[in-house]
Parts: structure tokens; C-alpha cells; sequence
């Protein structure tokens, strides 16, 4: 058997009962998560321009639109996806060389489910396998030091995740995932230089092609099944070798993710804590501020620093704003706060923000890299005018899978996205039903969903 009929295998022999209680509550913490940022997403821009999108080009309607409507599965997937990623508020999956964010796949779930009428718990053993998927690729075969983006990975996970959903045989997955494998290999200039609405579209994108490629598998396409060790193969081409044992995994990957607790890039999350912590503390006054010291990890410093993806203190979009550790940091100690209302257009550009990011200084630390991914790690100093100084050191912060966050604290965040959009008993019906979802069908979740943002479905 090739390695792609291998992995196939496993997602087809993948079952609820493989799922421990641990990560089958981890894994509705994340749904809850996802369809918060979802939500609170549905006013974005560039959101409202894939709905016209959408719109004009139609689709036939068998599955459903967060906040109403329906079209064909690839564009549903693509579109919800597109919300679920929008305010880069959704979790994350750290590994030494690339980190993901694997309830990206959501969207593609959802709509598989859907379309093939199946139960909450088929659901959960879906998205179980493509965190699995997503995660175990991203562990052994990282691809953004040789210049590809982390979707890369995604492309076998969202192809598995609904190949799942639709209950395609082995032959066909080994086919759906092939396909979405070999056809989805992006570059990481998306995440590069002067950032673009791409940044929040390049997953959904490769949501769209990986439903594409299950629904052709499903018809009885055929793909390459040497994508990973054959001539001119994931392997060859990019990755490099390496091995892993599809016989051997299981589904509890969603216990190494992490929820974000700021709407800010994932690296930023126990620096922005940090700051939070010491303004309270000492109540810090901006203006007082001469500098902000940042010593962090090595995968921070060159994504969101000023590393090797570039300056992070020329900011004048949402896309650079909430990849630009200076900025972050910055509007945390200004606003108290790191929300979606930190990214509107006048607040970016404000004086106040823009002088103080400036102040920033971000540092690459040796000892503290050492200790990433299996911690967070910072040290923090606050410099002020009058020469006074205050520090801490953070190893985490609350939602870091070693401190996850509890059912409550992700009930609290959903509810701040979302309530703009739905009424406390639409709110309450979500939260329920994704707490039980074992007793849910995805048709009634989806039902649901076309309620928020004032629209449905007729």
C-alpha cells in the first residue's frame, strides 16, 4: 500500500469510540470557539464580498450558510471557513516548525455532514481525524522553512475530514486526499512582507479545492497515490523524508491545540497576557511608557517580531495589525484589551497606537526558543520615563494546551462575538447543542446557524 492508501485506512476505520472524553470535550470547546470567531466574522469585508461572490455565481442549495442561505457543499465550505479564519481568533496547533490552525477545517466538516445527513457524533469523528491529520503532518513534516505555507498540510487534513463526512470508501479517500494533496501546495508569501486579505483566505481556499477533490473521489476520480513518496512527491518536491505510522494514531491530537484568549496571532498570546497583567498590576500609563522589552521564543520573533517575515511596525491594515507583535502589544496597553475592535481601520491608524508601537522592542531569546512548543515563553520589561521599570517572566497563558480553557471561559468568549448577532435564546440553543452534541443531527445544527447575522434561510 502507498502511504496516502495508508492514511486512508485510518480515516476510514476511525471511529467515536476511539475518542477519549478528554478530547471529545476539547474538541466542542473548539466547535464553540470556531463558530464564535464565525460569527462575530459576519460584517468583515471581505466577508461581505465572498457573499456576493457567492450570490452571483449560485450553487445548488444543499448546504447551509452561517447566517443564511444555502449553496453547493464546496462554496458552503469555503465561505464558512472563510468566517471561522477572518478574525485569526480561532485556535491553534504549535509544533517546533509550523504551527496550524486545525478548526480551519470546520467549514469543510459542516458541509459534508450536511449534505450526507449525518449525526453530531460523526461530526466530532470527522474533525477528530483532520486535527489528527493536520497535526501528526505538521509534527513531522513542517514546510515553512523551505517557503510553503501550513495549508500545505491542511490539504490532506480537509480532504480526510470529508471524506469522513461522506463515509467514502478507502480507495476513494486515498483518492480525495491525493488529489487535494498534490493540487494544494501554497507559498508562504502569504504570511510574508505586506500582508493581504489572503492571509484569512488562503485556508478557506484550500478548504474549497480539498471538498472539491472528496465530492470527484466520491464520483470515482482517481489521484495519485505516490503524492507523498513518489517521484516528484510531497517527500521530493518539498518536505523532505519522513515517516509516520497511520496503524499506530489515534484521535487526540485536539488536546496539543491551544484556544486564543486575545483576538491577536497565536505566538502573541502569553506576551499580550504578560502586558495585561503588569497594567493592572501597576496601573501603567502609555504616555509614562519610554520602551516595551520583549524577549521571546525565535518562531514569534521572526513571524509576528520583525524577523524574517518583515517590519512589524509599519501597520496600516487589519492583516498586519494582528501579525505585528509591536502593534499588539501596543493597543493591549492602551485599550486593555486585544479584541476585534482593536482592528478597526481608525483604530490602527490613530496617533496614539501607532507612536507607542514604535516604543516596541521584540528580542529572539536562545533559552526561551528551547522551550517552544512545550511552553509559551516570555520576558516582559515595561520602561518608564521616570526610569522605573516593571517585568515578568510568562511560560503560558490561559487556553495554552498545557492551561486550557474551560467550558465557561469559551462559553464567554463565544458569547462576546457572537451576541452582536443573535439573541440571548439563539445564543443558548448554539451553546446546548454543541455541548450535546452526541444527540444533535448536523442538519438541526446548521438550521440553527442560518438564524444568526438577521437572516435564514427563506
Amino acid at each position: 500500500m502507498t502511504l496516502v492508501e495508508k492514511l486512508a485506512s485510518f480515516v476510514v476505520r476511525a471511529s467515536y469510540d476511539d475518542i477519549s472524553e478528554a478530547a471529545r470535550q476539547q474538541l466542542k470547546i473548539r466547535i464553540l470557539d470556531a463558530l464564535g470567531c464565525a460569527i462575530g466574522a459576519l460584517e468583515g469585508t471581505p466577508i461581505q464580498r465572498l457573499r456576493v461572490h457567492i450570490e452571483e455565481f449560485g450553487g445548488k442549495p444543499l448546504a447551509t450558510l452561517i447566517g443564511g442561505g444555502k449553496t453547493a457543499p464546496d462554496r458552503a465550505a469555503f465561505y464558512n471557513s472563510a468566517l471561522v479564519r477572518y478574525l485569526d481568533y480561532n485556535d491553534s496547533y504549535p509544533t517546533r516548525g509550523e504551527t496550524c490552525h486545525p478548526s480551519d477545517n470546520l467549514g469543510a466538516v459542516l458541509a459534508g455532514c450536511e449534505y450526507a445527513a449525518k449525526s453530531g457524533k460523526e461530526l466530532l469523528t470527522a474533525l477528530a481525524v483532520a486535527y489528527q491529520i493536520q497535526g501528526r503532518l505538521s509534527e513531522v513534516a513542517p514546510v515553512r522553512a523551505k517557503g510553503f505555507d501550513h495549508t500545505t498540510q491542511g490539504a490532506y487534513a480537509a480532504a480526510a475530514g470529508i471524506a469522513k463526512a461522506l463515509s467514502l470508501d478507502v480507495a476513494q479517500t486515498a483518492n480525495a486526499v491525493a488529489i487535494s494533496g498534490t493540487a494544494n501546495n501554497a507559498l508562504r508569501v502569504t504570511r510574508t512582507g505586506k500582508l493581504s486579505n489572503w492571509k484569512g483566505l488562503a485556508y478557506p481556499n484550500t478548504v474549497f479545492g480539498a471538498t472539491h477533490a472528496a465530492f470527484l473521489a466520491m464520483r470515482g476520480i482517481t489521484g495519485p497515490l505516490e503524492v507523498f513518496e513518489g517521484n516528484k512527491g510531497f517527500m521530493e518536491a518539498i518536505a523532505g523524508p519522513f515517516t509516520l505510522d497511520w496503524q499506530h494514531e489515534n484521535l487526540e491530537a485536539v488536546l496539543n491545540s491551544s484556544v486564543k484568549k486575545y483576538n491577536a496571532e497565536f505566538h502573541s498570546q502569553s506576551a499580550i497576557e504578560g502586558l495585561l497583567e503588569l497594567r493592572a498590576a501597576h496601573q501603567l500609563r502609555p504616555e509614562e511608557v519610554e520602551r516595551i522589552e520583549l524577549d521571546t521564543f525565535d518562531v514569534a520573533y521572526h513571524i509576528i517580531g520583525g524577523g524574517e517575515e518583515g517590519d512589524k511596525q509599519r501597520i496600516s491594515t487589519k492583516e498586519e495589525a494582528d501579525h505585528s507583535l509591536p502593534y499588539m502589544l501596543a493597543v493591549a496597553l492602551l485599550d486593555g484589551t486585544v479584541s476585534p475592535a482593536q482592528y478597526e481601520p481608525q483604530r490602527i491608524l490613530r496617533e496614539d497606537v501607532q507612536s507607542l508601537l514604535r516604543k516596541v522592542q521584540v528580542r529572539s531569546d536562545a533559552d526561551l526558543s528551547s522551550r517552544f512548543p512545550q511552553e509559551m515563553p516570555c520576558r516582559l520589561r515595561v520602561v518608564l520615563k521616570s526610569g522605573e521599570q516593571y517585568s515578568t517572566e510568562k511560560r503560558n497563558y490561559e487556553g495554552f494546551a498545557t492551561r486550557p480553557m474551560s467550558w465557561e471561559s469559551a462559553k464567554g468568549k463565544f458569547e462576546r462575538l457572537a451576541a452582536p448577532y443573535a439573541d440571548q435564546q439563539l445564543l443558548l440553543m448554539i451553546e446546548t447543542m454543541v455541548a450535546h452534541l452526541e444527540d444533535v443531527e448536523v442538519r438541526q445544527l446548521s438550521e440553527v446557524l442560518a438564524k444568526v447575522g438577521g437572516k435564514n434561510n427563506e
